[in-house]
């Protein structure tokens, strides 16, 4: 049973999803992922979004670029945590998106990340579902400690290298 659905209206937008699907992987949490388009198949979509909770979904992540509608009408939808993922458009560099997903009514909240924002997508669904599951907050303690290192360690090799070096 997915506890994260992770869906987005058209397949361009696999690279910037993937890396929420990544991030949920690691840290072990059950997703799913899915193609649904709220403009080009509504029927699908009322479908999906009305059916999620019932299938077991705990958080939708939505990514969506231009009208960027699929995140908010999620959350019309849907009872519970909707994360928006305004995505990089040609015409507009996603501030479209940002504003059409960040500018909901009030009443229907979307939770939004930052333009093509997909790993930290990944890591605020599993710290919403950590607020219930003690095993999982655990991993992202971890998780934290190890970007923390990573930062430690690219010091470290900076220091030593000097910022010609560094940058080879």
């Amino acid at each position: 049973m997915a506890k994260v659905s992770i869906v987005m209206g058209s397949d361009s937008d696999m690279p910037v999803m993937a890396q929420a699907a990544e991030v949920l992987e690691e840290l072990g949490v059950e997703f799913e992922m899915r193609i649904i388009s709220a403009h080009r198949d509504p029927e699908k979509f009322f479908e999906y979004a009305k059916s999620a909770e019932a299938a077991g979904v705990k958080v939708i992540i939505a990514g969506a670029g231009k009208a960027a509608h699929l995140p908010g009408m999620c959350a019309a939808i849907f009872p519970m945590p909707v994360i928006g993922i305004p995505m990089k458009t040609s015409d507009l560099g996603g501030v479209d998106s940002l504003y059409s997903i960040v500018q909901m009514p009030s009443g229907i909240p979307v939770a939004t990340v930052a333009i093509n924002g997909g790993k930290n997508a990944g890591i605020l669904a599993a710290k919403m579902l950590a607020t219930s599951d003690p095993g999982l907050l655990s991993k992202l303690r971890e998780f934290s400690k190890k970007m923390a290192g990573e930062v430690a360690s690219k010091d470290e090799k900076l220091s030593e290298a000097g910022y010609r070096e560094f940058l080879k």
